[in-house]
């Protein structure tokens, strides 16, 4: 029999964080509470500059490790996940590019079914207030030169400013 090196009360949470924006921050600060250790995983991570996908796997890891710092959050580890698109292996993927974990988080119907039936523990992600907080209006507000710092936090606007992101998204509005 193999051993299973899941621990207890590590957990997981994927998300593309296009960009991180606070309703992410909120699930990842009760996620931290809640969790040993919180594996925030970066999926899609093959994609970037696009109007869905502007940022890369490498920003998004310093949007994400930057407010972790800056709020304090110390028992996350980032690991950014590329999309196989073959679903029979996606989990064993996962798993292999991850410290050990027991429980997922996610509101994926996708997601859920996969690691469900691979054996794990399914937790809804919480929602926190949805209907502001959401990457693709943050990308909406960037394009059209809306208030869009308000969405994120400042370590996430630092990076963000940092890349000329909102000149990144303004290029791209003709592939829309």
């Amino acid at each position: 029999m193999q051993a299973d090196h899941r621990h207890e009360r590590d957990s997981l949470l994927i998300g593309r964080f296009q960009p991180l924006h606070y309703g992410h921050l909120e699930v990842m600060r009760k996620i931290s509470a809640a969790s040993e250790n919180m594996t925030i995983g970066i999926g899609s991570a093959q994609y970037s500059h696009t109007v869905n996908n502007p940022f890369t796997a490498g920003e998004r890891y310093r949007m994400i490790a930057n407010t972790m710092k800056e709020v304090g959050i110390d028992n996350a580890y980032i690991v950014p996940i590329e999309d196989l698109n073959r679903y029979s292996v996606w989990v064993s993927h996962v798993i292999s590019m991850s410290p050990p974990f027991s429980i997922v988080y996610s509101n994926n119907t996708l997601t859920r079914r996969l690691f469900k039936e691979a054996g794990y523990e399914i937790k809804d992600s919480p929602m926190y207030n949805r209907h502001e907080y959401s990457g693709k209006e943050v990308r909406r507000r960037m394009l059209c030169d809306g208030d869009w710092r308000s969405l994120v936090p400042e370590a996430v606007a630092k990076v963000i400013d940092d890349i000329d992101g909102v000149g990144r998204i303004a290029g791209l509005k003709d592939d829309v």
